[in-house]
């Protein structure tokens, strides 16, 4: 099957490194994680989608409630959990990314206004089957808000691979397409681009990245790597391809980077054992240190270039910024 396979080729790369199993599982989980997001990153920012992303990714709740309550209802083990989880939380994620989408172009009601409609459904939801799930289950909400790189199973594993086997053609195939519809959906139009169709493709695809990626990072965390190394991204790019390569390599680096300092430090308190920080939050917060170091290195940039005979770059004010004259015409609602 492939979870054995999956998991006698971790055991094999932790012999053959020499490390532990737990750090070999948690490095490609952030290598994959970290490898997604930073794909989608660029056009979560570039559309203006951050918000609508975090709503995605606690909506997940009720997807995660629907799951363990549909594996309750049919006596299910935790065989059957493993895999009807997922899948409950990636079809719930659908269909309310969808969702908003769809009353949103219906109603003509502002985007956030929308969004934030979705958001209580799903949090509605979730806490009312919340009880039933703590008493009648081990869903253990900690993990699902905060998620556990180091202890995270095979089978997360190997819907993380899974998935990027499948978004990555998806999205060199389509990456073109979805962001000239983004940046100028009525010249798209007049090209023959099918705007809904990209709409929600895009949906469908952040839908899965969100969902499947909580186990990994939490649902109070994928956001922050959907979104601050793209924002960092932006500081030091001059168009939209530099932004999407510079987000990649800011994901991946922050996400290795925040996995080393976790098993580098820890925090003695008292007389007990020292407690290591939590994974997901060191990468985080690496990340949030990087945004930051960007805005220095930016007007670095911009100060000294000049002076040495170099282009600065351009004001954020001008950059990756849609024509306010589109903003009624995307599916997406980003714009105000």
């Amino acid at each position: 099957m492939p979870v054995d396979w999956l998991s006698d080729t971790v055991a094999w790369l932790a012999d053959t490194l020499g490390t532990e199993l737990f750090v070999v599982k948690g490095v490609m989980a952030v290598v994959l994680v970290c490898g997604l997001c930073g794909m989608l990153g660029a056009m979560v920012v570039g559309n203006r989608m951050a918000f609508f992303s975090d709503a995605m990714a606690h909506c997940a709740f009720a997807g995660v409630s629907l799951g363990y309550l549909s594996v309750l209802l049919t006596d299910g083990d935790r065989t059957m959990a493993t895999w009807v989880v997922p899948l409950a939380m990636v079809a719930f994620g659908v269909a309310v990314g969808a969702g908003m989408v769809y009353v949103r172009d219906n109603t003509g009601l502002a985007h956030d206004t929308v969004i934030g409609v979705f958001f209580a459904l799903a949090i509605g939801f979730g806490a009312m089957l919340f009880q039933v799930l703590s008493t009648k289950s081990n869903f253990n909400p900690e993990s699902f808000l905060f998620g556990n790189l180091v202890l995270i199973p095979e089978e997360d594993l190997l819907f993380l691979l899974a998935l990027v086997l499948l978004v990555t053609p998806v999205f060199a195939w389509k990456y073109n397409q979805l962001v000239f519809a983004s940046f100028n959906p009525t010249l798209a139009r007049t090209r023959g681009l099918k705007l809904t169709l990209n709409n929600y493709l895009f949906i469908v695809i952040l839908a899965l990245v969100v969902n499947l990626s909580i186990k990994a990072v939490g649902a109070m965390l994928i956001n922050a790597m959907l979104v601050v190394p793209a924002a960092a991204a932006a500081n030091l790019s001059r168009n939209l391809r530099q932004m999407f390569w510079l987000t990649v390599l800011f994901c991946l680096g922050s996400g290795l980077l925040g996995f080393t300092l976790r098993n580098s430090f820890e925090v003695r308190i008292g007389k007990g054992d020292p407690v290591p920080f939590g994974p997901s939050g060191v990468i985080v917060v690496t990340s949030v240190a990087l945004f930051f170091l960007s805005m220095v290195a930016g007007a670095a940039w911009n100060r000294f270039a000049p002076i040495l005979g170099l282009t600065p770059l351009p004001l954020r004010l001008n950059r990756h910024v849609h024509d306010q004259s589109y903003a009624t015409d995307h599916g997406f609602g980003q714009c105000p």
